[in-house]
């Protein structure tokens, strides 16, 4: 009589540890506040204009501080998953993974420079952060606001891409991709550690 064993009971869950869980979906959040912020502020006056302005420069503040904090943890610490099984999607899905990561440390250098380029202070609740260089030209702020915008977007378009395909493992596909950043329930070890 032959026996076959269930090695998956054996296996620890597929899930991302606490930490690296936090600060994906806090960099998520911040993220999707920039983008708000960002195409809200100029539908308003004086002072939810200005609100809205300083809630953008202190969460991007937040994010540069965050966000650095993230990605030492994931390289450092943080529990690392194979993202697929099949080549073709583990590419895929760390080809978005790393452009993302790219794309926002991008976002946070664009926005700095925007900012004090243009001769105006970062402000963070109402602590100034004056510019440590001199004004650039009206071209060059002019070029870096439109990269800030377009690189916003573009964050956007692949954050969005992201969440569907996530969206796609757990409403089609019926896998534990999607549960492996979440905090709670039981994962299986689809595609191993």
């Amino acid at each position: 009589m032959i026996v076959r064993m269930n090695n998956r009971s054996s296996l620890s869950p597929a899930r991302y540890d606490v930490p690296t869980i936090i600060f994906h979906w806090g960099c998520a959040a911040i993220i999707v506040l920039q983008f708000a912020t960002a195409n809200l502020w100029g539908l308003f006056q004086n002072p939810l204009h200005h609100q809205l302005v300083v809630t953008h420069l202190t969460a991007g503040m937040v994010l540069s501080v965050l966000f650095p904090a993230r990605l030492l943890w994931r390289l450092g610490w943080g529990r690392h998953i194979r993202a697929a099984d099949r080549w073709l999607d583990a590419v895929l899905a760390r080809s978005v993974e790393y452009s993302l990561y790219g794309l926002v440390f991008l976002e946070i250098f664009l926005g700095y420079m925007w900012r004090w380029g243009n001769g105006q202070a970062m402000s963070f609740l109402s602590i100034q952060f004056m510019p440590p260089f001199g004004k650039f030209s009206a071209s060059t702020i002019s070029l870096l606001h439109w990269l800030h915008q377009w690189n916003g977007r573009l964050i956007i378009v692949l954050a969005t891409g992201h969440a569907l395909a996530a969206c796609f493992h757990y409403f089609i596909l019926r896998d534990d991709v999607f549960q492996r950043m979440l905090g709670t329930g039981d994962v299986s070890d689809e595609y191993g550690k």
